[in-house]
């Protein structure tokens, strides 16, 4: 009964709660714990990383790759901390976009929005381009078809048709999203839990001690992918092999992307968030620790299994054929559902972004089904660009190209280079919420929401901002192609280049639509109360009297606050 009756209470007050931050509720306020969790879980998705990752890592660092995993979650948990106390004190769709216009201020949060928002596209397409080769193999396998995973017709017809598909269940309402990303937990859990101890049923070839060996990764002679890193294990191998795990781990914050769908949002999505992560991490080390026990013994048959030729296939080949189908079907289910999961947080930060102005044919985007109260135009683009982006999977160099100061690798198609900044975007945005919380912080922001990191607020932020900041190094840093770094991930200057091109059309599109100009000046500041009763809800385009009101109205809230 008081379930019953705290519920439309609970509802009036995150109403209430958007209504202070300057936004009306639009969106259907329906899903729970669970379900905000889900969606961040299924982003997260460690069948996806460790499938998609796990040569990474053992190739370039052998067995103990499987350690680089700690401090990655254990300074990424500090982040989704940060994060946290940011979504329970804005919990706005958008989530890192509306975090740094209120931390800092418009033109800071545009920024954010526009590397976190292409770098949530760009993820579409490489997750669902990704799941290719396992759902032909699948239909292969079941109905004695001959279709070739690799080929760009077949990439890019599949790929098409998975949108398609998952834009319309986005579509129909975000309980959906929800039950899908709850199915994705699911299937997340017997793919990751389930592959472990099926592999231990069919017998481990190795001990636990083998978790700690290298079997010489770190020199060239015995390097299953033939890289040289001149025999240094640590300041060579282990700084590519981190980055196995750095791939994974992210999509926590999503749980902040849907929080104007989510009931009670303050305090449910700071907890989805590290909850998220939590589980990931503990389900991404069963599964590598059960690949890694289950690799080969014999020297040949390890390095097929550590090489991209073989890779988890290889190791799962020692199980029956009805196995291998069983979790070929379980993977395919957790990339759809990774990818419906994306899809849902990149609507709702078009969705918000463009609910304050800042997109083109803005009132379209931010217009709100009154069938479905889901964005479906930010849905339908949300689509329809990484459509646009699957198709340079046609765009491959034949041969190595000379373009300015760096070389375009023969064979590497454009897709691949443009989903690299699938994860630096992600890190250069993450990296500046943190420094924009840490600013915030220091002008007097007092955080008023449900969590609260309280004393160990700057120090939680320095760790993160330090971490972020260095990882994001690793991955960006540009090397020679023959290099490990270069051969293996970023291509040479291209990781690095991409993310600047990226960053320069940004750049030309704030120089002559000035967006940010469209916002009231953020940063609430100093007292809780500020937070809670006096935040400035952002001006409408045009509103000149509304934006000098609020501005009004917010220099008051930092006088009180002095």
């Amino acid at each position: 009964m008081n379930d019953t009756a705290g519920a439309p209470a609970e509802h009036d007050e995150d109403a209430a709660h958007l209504e202070r931050l300057g936004y009306k509720q639009e969106l259907h306020r329906v899903l729970g714990l669970f379900d905000n969790f889900s969606v961040a879980f299924s982003y997260l998705s460690p069948m996806v990383g460790v499938y998609s990752l796990f040569v990474l890592g053992v190739g370039t660092a052998g067995p103990r790759y499987l350690w680089l995993m700690v401090p990655v979650v254990g300074f990424m948990l500090l982040v989704a901390l940060v994060f946290g106390e940011l979504a329970s004190h804005y919990p706005i769709a958008g989530a890192l976009y509306q975090y740094g216009k209120w931390s800092v201020g418009p033109r800071y949060g545009w920024w954010i929005g526009w590397i976190y928002g292409l770098a949530l596209l760009v993820t579409v397409a490489s997750v669902d381009t990704g799941v290719v080769s396992y759902l032909t193999t699948l239909l292969n396998n079941i109905f004695k078809t001959d279709l070739n995973g690799s080929s760009h017709g077949t990439i890019l017809v599949v790929t098409v048709l998975l949108i398609v598909i998952q834009t319309l269940m986005n579509t129909v309402g975000a309980k959906l999203m929800g039950r899908i990303s709850r199915i994705g937990v699911f299937v997340e859990t017997i793919g990751t839990f389930g592959v472990a101890i099926a592999l231990a049923v069919a017998g481990f070839h190795h001990g636990f001690g083998f978790l700690f060996s290298s079997q010489g990764a770190e020199h060239a002679a015995s390097n299953p992918l033939g890289v040289d890193f001149s025999g240094n294990w640590l300041t060579g191998a282990a700084l590519v092999a981190i980055l196995a795990h750095a791939y994974i781990f992210y999509g926590f914050e999503s749980a902040g992307d849907i929080a104007e769908e989510t009931k009670s949002a303050s305090r449910t999505v700071p907890k989805a968030m590290s909850s998220a992560l939590l589980y990931g991490g503990l389900a991404s080390a069963v599964l590598v620790v059960g690949l890694l026990l289950a690799m080969p013994a014999d020297a040949k048959g390890y390095a097929s299994a550590a090489s991209f030729s073989g890779g988890v296939p290889a190791i799962l080949a020692q199980l029956p054929s009805w196995a291998q189908d069983f979790f070929l079907v379980v993977v395919c289910v957790a990339f759809f559902s990774c990818g419906t999961a994306v899809q849902g947080a990149g609507s709702r930060l078009m969705y918000s972004y463009a609910r304050d102005g800042v997109l083109p044919f803005s009132k379209k985007l931010s217009s709100v089904s009154k069938r479905f109260h889901t964005p479906v135009v930010a849905l339908v683009v949300a689509g329809v660009v990484p459509i646009l982006f699957t198709l340079l999977v046609n765009v491959t160099p034949s041969k190595n190209m000379h373009v300015l100061w760096f070389d375009v690798p023969a064979g590497v198609n454009a897709l691949t280079l443009l989903v690299s900044f699938g994860v630096s975007g992600i890190y250069l945005s993450f990296l500046l919420t943190v420094i924009g919380s840490m600013i915030a912080r220091a002008r007097g922001w007092q955080p008023a929401g449900s969590f609260r990191l309280g004393r160990w607020g700057w120090p939680v932020s320095i760790a993160s901002a330090a971490y972020l900041a260095l990882m994001l190094l690793n991955i960006v840093w540009p090397s020679s192609l023959s290099s490990p770094r270069g051969s293996l991930f970023n291509y040479g200057w291209l990781t690095l280049v991409v993310m600047l091109v990226l960053l320069l059309i940004g750049g030309v599109y704030v120089a002559i639509a000035r967006p940010h100009l469209r916002l009231t000046t953020a940063a609430p500041v100093a007292a809780a109360a500020a937070a809670e009763a006096t935040v400035p809800a952002p001006a409408v385009a045009g509103d000149a009297a509304g934006a000098a009101e609020a501005g009004a109205a917010e220099t008051e809230a930092a006088e009180a606050a002095e």
